[in-house]
């Protein structure tokens, strides 16, 4: 686990080296064309803590009235210049915009929190300086940020009443839903952002203690860690936000490998606030990323429209339209749906009939793919992992396929597996991945998911019952779909002990199945 822990973190700092390189390109960039009112200041945070920060204000600014006030947390590891082409047209179009850098990275004090109180705290003394020293309207702040400036939005407004409007860009609403999921540890997403923390910032011990059990599979601390995600999870403050009232706009990539989209549609779904929910292809924080080079980007241009709505009142319909916006991974157009549920309103079950055991610690060849590099070859040419179905050894994959489909079908939402399972072990690991079949037996990979358990008697049949990433993909007509179970995939810890076999069956009582949100085009 060492060594291929060090791996991980010397692959993730150099992703991220070419990220922090794009992220000062992307800020300096427009900084030529900067209004002469931008300025660099600092902000004092929680209990002293020292933020440096960016304010952008009107050009017509006189003094004479006040102006709404948006404030932008950074990225993780990204410098507080990240925002500043964004910043700029928004304060042209008359707002005023603090960006400002998180506790713990680059020259802002302290140390790494990751959205904990001190975070919340910090942006609440943001909003205190901007009403101060800037010509900010009370009465009209909204918060945005792309991944970590999105959590930290999304928590502050929940904490703060004062926020009236946020879109929270690629961020998480569950953390552990989004590191944890099928409680699985996600080590190539963990390893990026410990990486990148590395590289950027300084990590509080209580971070560092969380990354050094997640590597090591530390069983005595899960409930410790799951209990610090909770405290940094805006679901676990949703009956408050929904209480303040802030209007919520919510976006995100079907192949986000760090907050992957289920656990923003379920978190969309307990909202009672005015809301929206966008989710495109790509993977974590792709979708924005050409806005903050200044370059047209829909995911910025619908938030400047939802600030716009809620915190200046402009009639641009933005309240009317469909709250739930999508677009496939395989189409070019944009679907819109009342409710995250009439996007999953049709679905049909594939039988996983039969008895079926697989070996456990090899990697059959189905895999999700490589962390950022697999979804943004799919956002860019629609080229998601591949696996060749009569090729993957049937000693390490179980596969069950679908008939072929006479029509193309579109499956929209999030695909359901049930099935029992026996072990020869107490502990172990699966992953599921749903494939689109061609005539030839290449398979796409459409979504997946990992699941691991605990403390099982070895023999004894259990149910499972695990949900894949949601997803929006085409299948054209003629081929099918089929379903892969392995035991190793890159992206996952695994917890196989040597030697161990799965057995996946079907009782007369309780059939397998898998039932996948699927409708005719």
């Amino acid at each position: 686990m060492g060594r291929r822990r060090t791996g991980l973190r010397a692959c993730a700092a150099t992703t991220v080296s070419a990220a922090l390189l794009a992220g000062t390109v992307v800020g300096l960039a427009p900084a030529a064309e900067a209004a002469p009112s931008i300025r660099f200041v600092d902000i004092t945070g929680d209990g002293g803590t020292v933020l440096k920060a960016n304010v952008l204000t009107p050009a017509d600014a006189d003094g004479s009235h006040r102006y709404p006030l948006i404030v932008l947390p950074t990225s993780w590891g990204l410098p507080q210049v990240e925002y500043l082409a964004q910043a700029q047209k928004l304060a042209d179009s008359g707002y005023v915009v603090l960006a400002y850098n998180v506790r713990g990275f680059w020259q802002s004090g302290g140390r790494i929190e990751v959205a904990g109180p001190p975070d919340t705290a910090d942006a609440s003394k943001v909003i205190d300086w901007a009403l101060d020293h800037t010509p900010a309207d009370p009465d009209r702040i909204g918060m945005a940020g792309v991944s970590y400036g999105a959590g930290i939005s999304l928590l502050t407004a929940a904490h703060d009443k004062r926020v009236k409007a946020v879109a929270a860009l690629s961020g998480w609403a569950d953390l552990i839903d989004s590191i944890y999921s099928g409680r699985t540890q996600h080590l190539q997403a963990a390893a990026v952002l410990d990486g990148a923390a590395t590289l950027t910032g300084r990590e509080s011990p209580e971070l560092r203690e969380i990354f050094d059990n997640l590597y090591s599979s530390n069983l005595s601390k899960e409930q410790d860690m799951i209990d610090w995600g909770r405290k940094r999870s805006a679901t676990t403050y949703v009956d408050q936000l929904n209480k303040n009232g802030a209007a919520v706009m919510l976006a995100n990539a079907w192949g986000d490998t760090v907050f992957p989209a289920n656990q923003y549609a379920s978190f969309y779904e307990k909202l009672t606030v005015p809301k929206r929910l966008e989710l495109r292809p790509g993977d974590h924080a792709t979708p924005e990323l050409t806005g903050l080079f200044g370059l047209p980007n829909d995911v910025w241009t619908d938030t400047r429209r939802w600030f716009d709505h809620y915190l200046r009142g402009a009639d641009n319909g933005v309240d009317r339209e469909q709250p739930v916006r999508l677009k496939s991974r395989s189409a070019g157009g944009y679907e819109g749906y009342p409710d995250w549920k009439s996007v999953t309103a049709t679905r049909k079950k594939i039988a996983l009939a039969g008895s079926t055991t697989i070996h456990a610690n090899v990697d059959s060849g189905a895999d999700g793919g490589i962390v950022f590099l697999s979804s943004i070859l799919d956002q860019i040419a629609r080229l998601p992992p591949v696996a060749s179905m009569p090729l993957l050894p049937r000693r390490w994959a179980a596969v069950w396929q679908s008939e072929r489909y006479g029509s193309a079908q579109r499956v929209r939402g999030t695909t359901a597996l049930h099935t029992t399972l026996t072990p020869t072990e107490e502990s172990g690991t699966l992953v599921a991945y749903l494939y689109d079949v061609g005539p030839l037996g290449f398979g796409k990979l459409v979504t997946h998911a990992p699941y691991t358990w605990h403390g099982r008697t070895p023999g004894e049949p259990f149910p499972v019952d695990l949900e894949l990433f949601s997803t929006a993909y085409d299948v054209p007509a003629g081929h099918r779909l089929a379903l892969v179970v392995d035991t190793v995939d890159p992206l996952y810890a695994e917890h196989n002990p040597s030697g161990a076999q799965l057995t996946f069956s079907s009782p007369g009582d309780d059939p397998s199945y898998v039932s996948v949100p699927l409708g005719e085009q």
